[in-house]
């Protein structure tokens, strides 16, 4: 079977692909070593697929259905690995290839438990599907592994931040929001109030239909910081259909204070981080010439 990459990961790969990586040239001949040693009849590539890492639909041996997953080095796979192993399926998808770092064959690819990758939580009603993603996501929030060499909420909006002064340099109209949210990063970090592990790219499209639970967590960028950071991007989740409603900004704010209250988050450190995430991700989208993305994502911040 030929592994073509799906063109949306192509072009998302492509917005951040530093000078000279060759991984989507090599992505084939990967994906078929991959199918080749663990064994695996692919029945499809699911498309339209992710915007970091190629999802083949496979079976094992034993005809159990299941999930390849391969990623390029920059999308931390290795770090997803030992954050789902150490949930041990408890919210998120299971890791059905516990390999050690460094095995032969296991760099840069999964194999997980078959969801259903067509039924997120997106597909329900708004207030369901909200309520639905949170249990999800209060059930990862869960000591790090002793040891542990994730990546902190610090530690990653430090890089962002310098690229957030760099595209504000670019973009002088954003200027206020960037200021604003980098002022309340400083603040947050000032005194977090746990250090947990989180999912770290959470949404609805995130949560997807089992058989095991009815809602399963997938596609984690693992960090180790403070709840209100993890909450913080589900309470952007249809950012478009926030902003195309004339009482957008008031639904916004009442999203922060229920989703605060239902998982029992400090308030305004959830505004705090819900800011900064926007306007970086506003700010980058930008930068990579994704205009439309980047007015709603601009446009939602300066409600917060």
């Amino acid at each position: 079977m030929a592994f073509e990459p799906p063109r949306r990961l192509v072009r998302a790969l492509g917005e951040t692909a530093p000078e000279g990586d060759d991984w989507l040239e090599k992505l084939p001949g990967l994906a078929r070593e991959a199918v080749e040693r663990r064994e695996l009849t692919v029945e499809r590539v699911q498309l339209p697929g992710g915007r970091s890492s190629l999802v083949v639909l496979v079976r094992r041996a034993d005809g159990t259905p299941a999930v390849l997953k391969l990623a390029p080095p920059r999308a931390r796979p290795e770090s997803e690995r030992v954050a789902l192993a150490h949930w041990g399926g408890r919210g998120a998808v299971q890791l059905l290839e516990p390999v050690s770092e460094g095995a032969e064959g296991s760099e840069g690819v999964l194999l997980l438990e078959r969801l259903h990758p067509d039924v997120s939580v997106r597909t329900l009603p708004e207030a369901k599907a909200l309520l639905e993603a949170a249990g999800t996501l209060r059930r990862l929030w869960v000591d790090p592994p002793e040891g542990h060499v994730f990546e902190t909420v610090a530690e990653r909006t430090g890089r962002q931040a310098k690229a957030m002064r760099a595209g504000a340099d670019a973009a002088p109209e954003a200027a206020p929001l960037v200021d604003a949210a980098l002022s309340a990063r400083e603040e947050l970090l000032d005194s977090p109030p746990e250090h947990r592990l989180l999912h770290g790219t959470f949404r609805q499209s995130k949560v997807l239909s089992g058989d095991r639970m009815p809602w399963l967590a997938v596609g984690p960028d693992p960090v180790v910081g403070e709840h209100a950071f993890d909450l913080a991007r589900l309470v952007r989740d249809r950012v478009e259909d926030l902003i195309a409603q004339p009482s957008g900004a008031t639904t916004t704010r009442r999203r922060v204070r229920r989703l605060a209250e239902s998982l029992e988050v400090d308030r305004d450190r959830l505004r705090g981080w819900t800011l900064f995430r926007a306007v970086e991700s506003g700010v980058r989208a930008r930068r990579v010439g994704r205009e439309r993305d980047a007015e709603l994502l601009l446009e939602f911040a300066s409600w917060l």
